[in-house]
C-alpha cells in the first residue's frame, strides 16, 4: 500500500488541471475543470469563487469525484479516479497556505473576500495504469 500511496502522490503533488464533479441540488452530475495540488495525505485542493456553482453544490451534497494525471495525448501514463468529501473554507491560512502565482490573474491575492479554497479528503482512489483493466485501489 506504501507504494501505491507513493506512486498517488507522485501525481497529485504538483498543480494539474484535473475534471472535478459534483451533484447538483436536481441530483444531476456536474464536472469541470479545476487546478489541484495535493499534499503529503492524498488531501486535494483547489480555489474558486466563494459564490460559484460548485460552491453552492458541495454545500448542498459533498460527494466529489475527481480525474486527474494525464498530461498528454502523445503517450499513456497512469491517471487517478479520486472519490472523496469536499468542503470549503475561506480560513485565512489556508487560503495563504495555498496561494499561488497562477491565482493572480483571477483573485487580488489570498485576502480577496471572493476566494475560497476547495478541500477534497479522498475515502478511495483508483489508480488507472495504461495497458490495465483493473486499477489498484487505495481506500481510507
Amino acid at each position: 500500500m506504501a507504494n501505491l500511496e507513493q506512486r498517488i502522490l507522485d501525481i497529485i503533488h504538483r498543480p494539474q488541471l484535473a475534471a472535478l464533479a459534483t451533484v447538483t441540488e436536481q441530483n444531476n452530475p456536474w464536472v469541470r475543470y479545476v487546478v489541484t495540488v495535493g499534499s503529503g495525505d492524498l488531501t486535494l485542493r483547489c480555489g474558486t469563487f466563494v459564490d460559484s456553482r460548485k460552491v453552492e453544490q458541495i454545500k448542498h451534497n459533498p460527494n466529489v469525484h475527481l480525474t486527474c494525471g494525464v498530461t498528454s495525448f502523445q503517450e499513456m501514463q497512469p491517471y487517478l479516479q479520486i472519490q472523496g468529501q469536499a468542503r470549503i473554507t475561506s480560513d485565512k491560512e489556508e487560503r495563504h497556505a495555498f496561494w499561488n502565482d497562477m491565482l493572480a490573474p483571477i483573485f487580488d491575492g489570498p485576502d480577496d473576500p471572493k476566494y475560497s479554497i476547495i478541500v477534497v479528503e479522498p475515502y478511495r482512489i483508483e489508480f488507472c495504469s495504461p495497458g490495465s483493466y483493473e486499477p489498484e485501489v487505495w481506500t481510507r
